[in-house]
């Protein structure tokens, strides 16, 4: 069974999750709890990517 697809699709979350740092980053008054949320949500995704392409 390939993981490709899984780690394909945890990459464009991996983007998406980065855009939302960015934009919230950007504001006149970021979030400080927002932006940890995201941050956290970015390293999990990143994590995840990392245990798949280990196991492959």
């Amino acid at each position: 069974m390939s993981l490709q697809p899984r780690i394909d699709s945890l990459k464009l979350r991996h983007a998406s999750l980065e855009a939302r740092i960015a934009d919230e980053d950007q504001r006149p008054r970021p979030d400080s709890e927002v932006l940890m949320k995201l941050k956290i949500e970015k390293l999990r995704v990143k994590e995840e990517m990392e245990r798949l392409r280990t196991e492959s």
